[in-house]
């Protein structure tokens, strides 16, 4: 189980509405909205 950076809600990562790999590590989205948000200001949300 992953954690969507953007809104904190729980994915499974072979159920996740999008991924993203930044900084040589991979985010599971609960939709394309959190991961569109991500992608404008990955460092806000990248720990």
């Amino acid at each position: 189980m992953a954690i969507d950076p953007v809104c904190g809600m729980q994915v499974e990562e072979d159920e996740a509405a999008a991924t993203h790999e930044y900084g040589g590590t991979s985010y599971y989205f609960c939709s394309i909205d959190c991961k569109e948000e991500f992608e404008q200001n990955p460092e806000d949300y990248a720990a």
